[in-house]
C-alpha cells in the first residue's frame, strides 16, 4: 500500500434493526430510534423463501419513508434481488444489500444496477459462506460499499451471537481497512466490544437496542465502543 495515499477515516454506525421494535407502531419507533441516536435504520426485506420469514414490503418502506427523513438501510433476504432493484429505489431505499447466497445470474449486473438507481451496494453472507473471490474482486474494483457479516442465520430477531463469525471480519479489515463492514445479527452492549476488535464499524442491533433499558444509552455506548477501535 502506498504510505502516501491517505486513508478514509471510517465511521461509527449504529442501525437498529426496526424487525425488533413495536410493529404496531412502525413510524413512532423509526422516529424514537433516530431521536435515540440512530444513524441508520436496519430493515429486513423477508421474502419467506430465501429465509423462514415474511417481513417488510414496499408499500411499508414507502410509508415511512414518507414520515421518516433517515437513512434507510435495506436487507434483502430475498431469493431473487435483481429483480426488485428498481423498486427498492422506488420506495425510498438508500442501501440495497444482497445476498450472495440468493439467486444470482450475474454479480456485476446485479452492482452495477443498484449503482444505476441511486442506491449504495451492500453485499451480505451468511455465516457459514466464506468471502471468496467471488466477492474480493469487486472488493478490489470499489464496486462495493459495504460488506455485512452475518452472526445469526437469517429470518428472525433475538437470536444467539454466532462468535465464529469474528475472523471473517478480522481478514476483512485486515485486507481492507476503508471498507464499511456491517455486523448483523445478536450484537449488544455486552459483546460490541469483540465487534468493534474486530473491524466491524457499523452494527445492526435488534434486540440489543430495542430490549435494552436505555435505547439512547445502548446507541451511544455501542458508537464509543467502534469509536475505540476506528
Amino acid at each position: 500500500m502506498n504510505s502516501n495515499i491517505p486513508i478514509k477515516k471510517l465511521k461509527p454506525i449504529i442501525s437498529p434493526s426496526m424487525l425488533s421494535c413495536d410493529l404496531g407502531n412502525l413510524e413512532s419507533e423509526c422516529k424514537r430510534m433516530v431521536d435515540s441516536g440512530a444513524d441508520w435504520l436496519h430493515l429486513d426485506v423477508i421474502d419467506g423463501l430465501f429465509a423462514p420469514n415474511i417481513t417488510f414490503g414496499f408499500p411499508v418502506i414507502k410509508s415511512i419513508r414518507n414520515k421518516v427523513s433517515a437513512f434507510f438501510d435495506c436487507h434483502c433476504m430475498i431469493t431473487d434481488p435483481y429483480k426488485y432493484v428498481e423498486e427498492f429505489s422506488k420506495c425510498g431505499a438508500d442501501q440495497m444489500t444482497f445476498h450472495v447466497e440468493a439467486q444470482i445470474d450475474s454479480l456485476e449486473k446485479l452492482i452495477l444496477k443498484i449503482k444505476e438507481n441511486k442506491m449504495r451496494v451492500g453485499v451480505a453472507v451468511k455465516p457459514d459462506t466464506f468471502v471468496d473471490h467471488t466477492i474480493t474482486k469487486y472488493l478490489d474494483q470499489n464496486m462495493i460499499d459495504m460488506i455485512l457479516i452475518m452472526s445469526v442465520q437469517p429470518g428472525f430477531s433475538g437470536q444467539k451471537f454466532i462468535e465464529d463469525v469474528l475472523p471473517k471480519v478480522e481478514d476483512l479489515r485486515k485486507n481492507y481497512p476503508e471498507l464499511d463492514i456491517q455486523m448483523d445479527g445478536g450484537v449488544c452492549c455486552e459483546n460490541i466490544d469483540r465487534c468493534a476488535k474486530a473491524g466491524a464499524n457499523i452494527i445492526v442491533a435488534g434486540s440489543g437496542v430495542f430490549c435494552h433499558e436505555n435505547p439512547p444509552q445502548a446507541i451511544s455506548y455501542m458508537r464509543e465502543i467502534i469509536s475505540r477501535y476506528i
